[in-house]
């Protein structure tokens, strides 16, 4: 088993479909942390997913939401807390919110899937990008293709971008024999493997995907079932929560490296 031919891009260099560790695996309640990354590492993973907001004096920060609120013992919206105050909250009452660069550096050997999640965080990461060189170890992706246009533009073809949703949706129409624009540039696509009930990865999608030289990512899949059941598709890379159901997954195709 082996993935699509990817457009030449370094950050996809990989002989099989890509296991990521979703937000460093979440099913330990320490998501986003590099605590999580470190067990994730320990696993074997090379891939990690993450998100960044930037924090009211712009530091970039590896954290899911907006606010503190959901998963650590602060509250109040990053966006408009100082760097000081942020470093202070505890994920799960016990670890610290990393800062992107600091995840950079302590983990050479890993690529990361970055889910831009605020305008404000847009370019402070591709600086960040631009001055640790980490083109190849770095896949820019946002629900809004506008913010990914803005971030292609910013840095040059040099950065991975996914699809956000209006490209998704015109490479599904196209997929289903309707025209449909999609925007040039990306070098994958990021996709539940369905949105309202309704299946979005099937085997016209990937095909379609492949044709146009795209690697399909499924996120956020559990269950060894839906796993193995995209493999079958042909996707290139699976997001999970869940780190040693997936590895044990691929081990058993033998496509864990």
């Amino acid at each position: 088993m082996t993935s699509a031919a990817h457009p030449g891009h370094p950050y996809l260099d990989h002989p099989f479909p890509i296991p990521f560790a979703h937000r460093g695996g979440t099913a330990g309640g320490l998501e986003n942390t590099a605590a999580a990354f470190r067990r994730a590492a320990g696993l074997g993973y090379r891939y990690f997913e993450t998100d960044v907001h930037a924090t009211g004096d712009g530091r970039l920060v590896a954290f899911h939401d907006p606010t503190l609120d959901r998963v650590t013992d602060a509250r109040g919206r990053i966006g408009r807390l100082p760097w000081a105050e942020v470093a202070r909250a505890r994920v799960g009452g016990k670890e610290p919110l990393p800062l992107f660069e600091d995840l950079l550096e302590e983990f050479p050997a890993a690529r990361w899937n970055v889910d831009i999640k605020a305008e404000r965080a847009l370019e402070p990461l591709v600086d960040l990008v631009r001055r640790a060189n980490a083109w190849d170890r770095v896949c820019v992706g946002s629900f809004s293709e506008s913010r990914l246009s803005r971030a292609y533009r910013l840095a040059g073809p040099g950065l991975a971008t996914s699809y956000g949703v209006r490209g998704v949706i015109g490479l599904r129409l196209r997929s289903l024999g309707v025209p449909a624009p999609v925007r040039p540039g990306a070098v994958c696509v990021q996709v539940p493997r369905s949105q309202g009930g309704v299946p979005v990865v099937d085997r016209r999608f990937v095909r379609e995907a492949h044709a146009r030289g795209l690697r399909v990512h499924v996120w956020t899949v559990n269950d060894p079932e839906s796993a193995a059941a995209l493999l079958d598709l042909g996707v290139d890379g699976i997001m999970t929560d869940h780190l040693e159901m997936l590895r044990t997954v691929m081990t058993d195709r033998g496509a864990w490296v």
